[in-house]
């Protein structure tokens, strides 16, 4: 018995003219209500006949649709039975073609209504295993599921080169009041390429990409695409048991800061893969001692001649370099080699583009609505709104993505500073203060301790690194004591005085020898890493070398001596690809570097030589790293002279054994018989010398070593006559104790 069509015209138009909200209320199987018997009901414009068959109890009746006009819309019924059983749809198209496939409106809802309970709180720290497109076999049927928040959308839809892009062939229903919508499509696979149409707020029917996609189609098409970021096999156990067990502000950080399209390239317009540079840069990292990588950011952005933080794919390494998978091998490979990884991470704004984050579902979703909160003038860029559950969610699970998915060691985040005042770079009346009257921005505050607690107690081991270039007190302290709780901060004002120093010709030097001391002053208050970084070569900067004054000879010296400065001053270290080389012009995007520079005479040879070395001292000498941030792992034995540009200190371990002596000549005047305190008696053996002949400079030095003599000097019982070489860096380690006869 046929029982008449029972979908009500305000349905069928709904459908027809794709405005529906819960289309599952109305496709798929239903039971006929008060009456014996079933309805089956498919959208499927293009269609010329549609049964739905079952796949499971043979005794249950095939059902024949039958298409309601020209709508598109197929409707059947059976008063055989009333349960609900599995079916498929066998579809024969206009062309003749046919089609058997589970209806995708049979299917339960993918995401539970605890997990949806947990987002709305912004507490679900596993959201991308909920949200975003997912490999699922509900039934034994394969296919994707596909969740996306868009709370104030009329209508979502995928649309992909499964279904024609065409958003009347698979719309999503609304789950509840959560604002998030969902659909299951059998038989789309990994590699299917996707969007989700919106009918936003104002009616206006929108693509965008998927927050949550885990792969993405290079621009300007930018489609997501369905990708399994679970399926990569592993081999770097050892290295997370380690790490495990491992307190990064004890152990050695060095940190070369690599942007992967231009380290080294193929041609000029062909950069290396993920995979393809991994033996490259492994050989070189491992060759230059390097303790660690940190890649500028990895996550998708648009703008290829960029360093890449303007991020639209937050969940995806960038396909520019390969897939997922590819960026894993890369990770994987470091790993196994002994090599840390870092990746720039950046939750402190988004681009405008209209087909990514911006105005998601036609409202500020995951910015503020009001410009004097969400968007920053300086970059022309938004503010992710820390306030609203969902977004913090998508935020702080995004960090805890890249270490579970990728086992990323590190997070260094940019641009803190932005996140923490509402007044960041804004003029009087471009800026609204927070509930107190104050220029906090006491949501972001909150965002940033939740994240690190979430990273340091399910990562143990992971570091989070602050780019913060402001005063902001208690960056690296944790937040049960007031702070914001990251393992490091970038210290910006070493680097500043640091470059502003010896970018200063000599002789005028001693007038701002405080611009190198006064680092001491508060070097206490923080867990600080050193850097010499991508900002510093970009934008008319020039490069380090290029800052460095006089003729070829000393501008290498001057080079040779900041480096090792920097190695030997307490601190974690980064350095910039390129610094190591001596890079002569600045970073542009199209070239690798100028590696050619180690075959054009001596001093870029010289410069690599050194920072080989300078990595190879910080390993061996625990003196070096393991009290960075310990009262006695640092001493000046004299700071104050400022006539002549010579600085001495001493570092040690946090007991203050095994101290090495360090001093700089800081103008190209070679001195000799320079006397300089001495903590123990002994001979003391020359472990660094920047002048010497192996790094291209005029190998002045102390023969080896010095001799302590019982004299007393600058507070400590012993001293020694030095000869200091012109703008130089040497060091000196302490005697061995030798046992009494």
């Amino acid at each position: 018995m046929l029982i008449p069509m029972i979908v009500s015209a305000a349905e069928l138009e709904a459908l027809v003219a794709v405005r529906h909200s819960s289309p599952h209320e109305l496709l798929g199987m239903h039971k006929l209500g008060d009456r014996k018997g079933l309805v089956v009901r498919a959208y499927l414009p293009g269609a010329q006949k549609v049964d739905a068959v079952p796949v499971h109890e043979s005794k249950k009746p095939t059902v024949h649709l039958q298409p309601i006009g020209d709508t598109g819309l197929f409707e059947g019924s059976t008063d055989r039975t009333s349960d609900v059983f599995a079916y498929d749809l066998v579809i024969t198209w206009s062309g003749g073609s046919q089609t058997r496939t589970r209806d995708p409106y049979s299917f339960l809802p993918s995401v539970g209504e605890t997990d949806l309970f947990l987002f709305a709180q912004g507490n679900e720290r596993r959201i991308f295993d909920k949200l975003g497109a997912h490999l699922r076999s509900p039934d034994g049927v394969a296919g994707t599921s596909f969740a996306v928040w868009a709370p104030s959308a009329q209508r979502v839809s995928v649309v992909g080169d499964f279904n024609g892009w065409d958003g009347r062939r698979h719309l999503m229903r609304r789950l509840g009041s959560s604002g998030v919508w969902e659909v299951f499509i059998p038989g789309v696979g990994e590699g299917a390429l996707y969007k989700f149409e919106i009918r936003d707020a104002n009616g206006h029917v929108i693509l965008k990409t998927d927050p949550y996609g885990a792969f993405f189609e290079p621009a300007p098409k930018n489609a997501s695409i369905v990708w399994n970021t679970r399926k990569f096999t592993w081999a770097d156990g050892p290295w997370l048991e380690a790490r495990r067990h491992a307190n990064p502000l004890t152990t050695p950080m060095s940190v070369y800061e690599v942007h992967l399209g231009s380290w080294r390239k193929k041609s000029i317009a062909e950069s290396f893969s993920y995979r393809e540079l991994a033996g490259p840069l492994i050989d070189y990292v491992q060759k230059i001692g390097f303790t660690h990588v940190e890649f500028l950011p990895v996550s998708e952005h648009a703008f290829f001649p960029s360093w890449g933080y303007q991020v639209t794919g937050f969940y995806s390494p960038t396909c520019r370099y390969g897939t997922p998978g590819d960026f894993q091998y890369l990770v994987n490979a470091l790993h196994e080699a002994g090599i840390g990884v870092i990746i720039d991470w950046v939750p402190a704004h988004f681009p405008r583009d209209e087909w990514a984050l911006a105005r998601f579902d036609g409202t500020c979703l995951y910015e503020h609505e009001d410009p004097r909160r969400g968007a920053h003038m300086d970059w022309g860029t938004l503010i992710f709104n820390y306030g609203r559950h969902e977004v913090r969610n998508f935020l702080t699970a995004n960090a805890l993505f890249w270490c579970e998915r990728f086992h990323i060691d590190g997070l260094r985040v940019d641009a803190v500073a932005s996140m923490l005042y509402l007044d960041y770079s804004k003029k009087a009346g471009e800026w609204l203060p927070n509930k107190h009257g104050g220029k906090e921005n006491l949501e972001a505050i909150e965002f940033l301790r939740e994240f690190n607690h979430l990273v340091h107690t399910e990562h143990p081991g992971v570091s989070t690194i602050a780019e913060e270039s402001t005063s902001w007190g208690m960056v690296s302290r944790p937040p049960y004591l007031g702070g914001l709780g990251f393992s490091l901060k970038w210290n910006m004002g070493w680097m500043h005085d640091t470059l502003g120093f010896f970018k200063r010709e000599p002789i005028h030097r001693q007038f701002h020898h405080n611009e190198l001391t006064f680092a001491m002053l508060y070097h206490a208050s923080e867990n600080f890493v050193l850097p010499l970084s991508h900002d510093e070569v970009v934008h008319g900067k020039g490069t380090l070398l290029s800052r460095m004054p006089g003729d070829e000879w000393q501008r290498f010296a001057n080079l040779r001596c900041l480096l090792a400065y920097q190695w030997f001053f307490p601190g974690k270290k980064l350095l910039f690809m390129g610094g190591e080389i001596g890079q002569s012009r600045e970073w542009n995007h199209n070239a690798e570097l100028d590696w050619n520079l180690l075959h054009q005479g001596p001093y870029h040879a010289g410069i690599q030589r050194l920072v080989e070395d300078l990595n190879a001292l910080y390993r061996e000498h625990p003196s070096l790293w393991e009290a960075d941030y310990e009262p006695g792992g640092f001493r000046w034995v004299d700071c104050s002279d400022h006539r002549q540009s010579v600085l001495s200190f001493i570092r040690s371990r946090a007991d203050g054994s095994d101290p090495i002596l360090v001093i700089l000549n800081l103008t190209p005047v070679l001195r000799t018989g320079y006397r300089v305190g001495l903590p123990v008696a002994g001979r003391w053996e020359e472990i660094c010398n920047t002048d010497a002949e192996f790094y291209s400079g005029s190998n002045q030095g102390n023969l080896g070593g010095v001799a302590a003599e019982s004299m007393p000097q600058h507070g400590l019982p012993y001293s020694a006559g030095f000869t200091l070489p012109p703008l130089s860096l040497v060091a000196f380690e302490s005697p061995v104790e030798m046992p009494e006869d």
